[in-house]
């Protein structure tokens, strides 16, 4: 029967294609003026009607069948989890990323969420009686409530006991007039954590005649006198200080003396954390001159992005600080993101050690009680300042006035799963959305940026001088082909060993760096040449010690390492390339009275150790630091003055047309380690190819002709910045199959290219072409491309979605999983 209901429209919490739309849903009447926007709700889902969690992105009026509508059974927030805001940017998102609705939710709201907010209401005038004249009957029925409930009750007891539930309006009035509170218990996945208070429940004059009563339970009145002098007291803590039991706590509280209170408490991420005082530096003409320009729009209120191309070392914190010290002064918020989870502590030193309090973290190397805790302490307004890795560019401040995305080069900013967004892209989205400035700072900017910046798109700052006239390190490349035509097999050349041990002597601190990680990079068998590969995985393993064991770093698949080869049997098994691991044992073997340690994934995996590397590093305990690409940005000690690149050419042979922009950044980055302290840094670069453009520019810490080189190839082969790509990966269990099937989809797509007038198809579509690793995790892997060359980007996006999307299960069949990536950063 078709008539007027409201209905809101939801997504359910199921991340499947077949559900991913909207649903309309009946909202009852007994609902409706409690559920609003944003909200999560339960309904009946499917044939069997199984209850699922949904969320509310609309209400409208409209003439439904009720008889093809279900109704909404309850609520289970109080008050909105979403905002307007937040739904407006999960629309843009399921539409610019290609992305289900509920993968684009699950970006704002964190992993454990609560599935229950149980509201409290508590008495906070036992004088309201006096109020009556202003007291409606709904109010004064709660009020008597809680009266006899003993001045506080959840609120599902309240409407149990009055046998109604239209009670919110009188409840938020009460709330209002201050005569009620309304606190929330929280019945979640994530358990929230309580601690116990003590306090007494009588007035001075009874607990001086209590004390006297209690002459002969003598520690009952021991802790009456505690309570006296220090107030209300954590009770684990009162335990512990007089040393005693919890009977006698319990005989007090029988006899009315003292009550016991068990309140929320945060958890907090920075326990591991020595914050000391950040002061403030006196900013050079350079950093003036960058400063005033951003704050002069501050004050205007303008949304704009600024990239501060500064060299390393030039004092781009020093700026961070500032700018986000204006926008706390004119009553806004912030947002900080960094590359890297191992970066987080030190940006949480320096911020909190300027700031003091007010600042929240975001990670994932938070629990899930941690990162739940701060979320709710953002969503609450309790911070100014939110410091975090890609994810927390979503934090949900109300008062957003900046970002700041620091080393915004990086490709951690991309994210790699559903939906495949990129930091900067929501930064620019939430900047026009909510009037907050993106601040991009780089010593090494991502080609797309500073193209942006030079045509004008977002605006240039350019810092050219380290602060206190530190000047730039002194670059030797060396020729590792020389070395070995010398007679030099290792993976060290002679130069560098021989400046590692003048260091040592000199007591200074040296990092090498080496963009492997593990023992040896591959096993293989000199007899027949095999090499052993993963078994689920087209890519060799890597030895690992002292575990002696292979694994692969791809779907992490372990094995022993074997005494023989397993395709021939020879004993002949030779472990080729080098690793952290097997650097570490080299040097350890060369200079053995040196303090040696390692900065990688393997010896960073207990919670707080990269803190403590880093932090043994700082205090000169430590002489060599060796590690990947965690030592190459943000760390800054004065007394690091060498600096070894083992080498870089897996980067710059990366099959990847940003290969040589990765190798620029990352020899750029790891050589700014050396020299910031006043005494000169020299960096020794490693390298078979050293004529390659990236590695002579890098060496001169010239920026701008690389940029002016690669641009030029990127120009001639139509790479971004001149296009957008869109990859489409293909993988399942049969070869043949995902094959064949790419192959089908690679022909209908260039169908409607043609029918759309594109005239350079095979331009426009490259491939379909085995994934650069072939095979992961016993899954086939195969790719297409497409470049928005004389074609529309969004017809592309088009193209894409009606076969990948709108029509999934039409053209995908289940065998086969599609994923699909735009403007992906990695082409792997």
């Amino acid at each position: 029967m078709q008539s007027n209901h409201i209905i809101g429209q939801v997504i359910v919490d199921q991340n499947s294609y077949q559900t991913d739309r909207i649903f309309d849903y009946i909202i009852p009447t007994n609902l409706q003026g409690e559920i609003c926007v944003g909200m999560r709700v339960i309904v009946p889902f499917g044939k069997g009607n199984k209850r699922l969690e949904a969320y509310v992105l609309n209400i409208e009026e409209k003439v439904v069948d009720t008889s093809t509508h279900k109704e909404m059974i309850e609520a289970i927030d109080y008050e909105p989890i979403l905002t307007e805001d937040q739904i407006k940017m999960i629309l843009w998102m399921k539409n610019k990323y290609l992305c289900k609705y509920i993968e684009a939710i699950h970006c704002l709201i964190p992993a454990g969420i609560v599935q229950k907010e149980r509201k409290i209401i508590k008495l906070m005038k036992s004088n309201w009686r006096d109020l009556v004249s202003s007291i409606q009957s709904k109010q004064r029925s709660i009020l008597e409530v809680l009266e006899a409930e003993g001045g506080s009750q959840f609120l599902e007891v309240i409407e149990k006991s009055l046998d109604f539930k239209e009670i919110y309006s009188a409840i938020k009035n009460l709330a209002q007039e201050k005569i009620i509170e309304i606190e929330f218990d929280l019945t979640s996945r994530v358990k929230v954590k309580t601690e116990e208070y003590l306090q007494l429940t009588i007035d001075e004059e009874g607990l001086v005649g209590a004390i006297k009563h209690l002459k002969s339970a003598k520690k009952q009145g021991e802790i009456l006198v505690f309570l006296q002098e220090k107030g209300r007291y954590p009770l684990a803590t009162l335990i512990k200080e007089l040393n005693t039991s919890r009977a006698p706590i319990k005989a007090l509280v029988e006899k009315g003396y003292v009550e016991i209170l068990e309140e929320v408490v945060n958890r907090n991420p920075f326990n591991n954390l020595e914050i000391k005082a950040f002061p403030k530096l006196k900013p050079s003409e350079e950093q003036q001159l960058v400063m005033d320009k951003i704050i002069k729009t501050i004050h205007e209120e303008e949304p704009k992005t600024f990239l501060i191309h500064g060299v390393t070392g030039s004092g781009k914190t020093e700026i961070y600080l500032r700018l986000m010290e204006e926008v706390i002064a004119r009553g806004k918020q912030g947002i900080v993101l960094v590359p890297e989870i191992s970066l987080t502590p030190q940006t949480v030193e320096r911020f909190k050690g300027r700031f003091g309090e007010g600042i929240a973290l975001l990670h994932s190397s938070l629990s899930e009680g941690e990162r739940y805790d701060e979320w709710r302490r953002i969503a609450k307004g309790e911070v100014n300042i939110v410091i975090g890795a890609r994810s927390a560019v979503f934090a949900p401040l109300k008062h957003l006035g900046m970002i700041i995305i620091d080393e915004e080069h990086e490709n951690t900013y991309k994210s790699e799963q559903n939906p495949k967004y990129h930091a900067h892209e929501i930064a620019a989205y939430r900047s026009g959305n909510e009037g907050a400035i993106v601040v991009l700072g780089s010593a090494t900017p991502s080609l797309e940026s500073y193209y942006k910046a030079e045509t004008g798109e977002i605006e240039l700052m350019t810092l050219t001088k380290r602060p206190l006239q530190s000047k730039l390190p002194i670059v030797e490349i060396v020729d590792m082909k020389k070395e070995l035509e010398e007679g030099n097999q290792g993976i060290l050349s002679r130069r560098l060993m021989t400046l590692i041990n003048e260091n040592l002597q000199r007591k200074k601190q040296t990092i090498l760096f080496l963009n492997r990680r593990g023992f040896s990079t591959f096993v293989s068998c000199k007899g027949c040449g095999h090499v052993i590969k993963c078994k689920h995985c087209d890519i060799s393993m890597t030895l690992h010690m002292p575990q002696n064991h292979l694994k692969c770093h791809y779907c992490g698949e372990k094995s022993l390492s074997p005494s023989c080869c397993p395709e021939c049997g020879s004993e002949t098994i030779k472990f080729m390339g080098a690793g952290t691991q097997k650097l570490e044992k080299m040097i350890a073997d060369l200079f053995p009275t040196a303090s040696i340690a390692r900065l990688d994934m393997d010896s960073t995996s207990q919670k707080g150790s990269h803190q403590k590397i880093l932090g043994s590093f700082r205090n000169g305990e430590i002489d060599i630091l060796i590690g990947t690409q965690m030592i190459s940005k943000g760390l800054d000690f004065p007394n690091v003055t060498l600096v070894g690149i083992i080498s870089v050419d897996s980067t710059l042979n990366l099959p990847d047309f940003r290969g040589a922009e990765k190798t620029f950044q990352l020899v750029t980055q790891v050589a700014g380690r050396a020299g910031r302290g006043m005494e000169e840094g020299l960096v020794i670069l490693q390298t078979f190819d050293p004529h390659h453009y990236s590695i002579q520019t890098a060496s001169k810490h010239n920026y701008l002709d690389f940029y002016q080189e690669e641009l030029m190839i990127r120009r001639e082969f139509e790479y971004p910045p001149f296009s957008n790509l869109i990859t489409i990966n293909f993988s399942g269990s049969n070869e043949k199959e995902v094959s064949s099937y790419a192959e089908k989809m690679a022909a209908m797509m260039k169908y409607v290219l043609k029918g759309k007038g594109c005239s350079k198809i095979n331009d426009v579509l490259l491939g379909p072409n085995e994934s650069i690793i072939t095979r992961i995790n016993q899954k086939y892997r195969f790719q297409i491309i497409l470049k928005d060359q004389e074609i529309e980007y969004n017809l592309l996006k088009g193209i894409v979605k009606y076969f990948f999307i709108q029509h999934r299960q039409k053209y995908v069949p289940r065998t086969i999983t599609v994923s699909i990536d735009t403007n992906p950063y990695n082409m792997m």
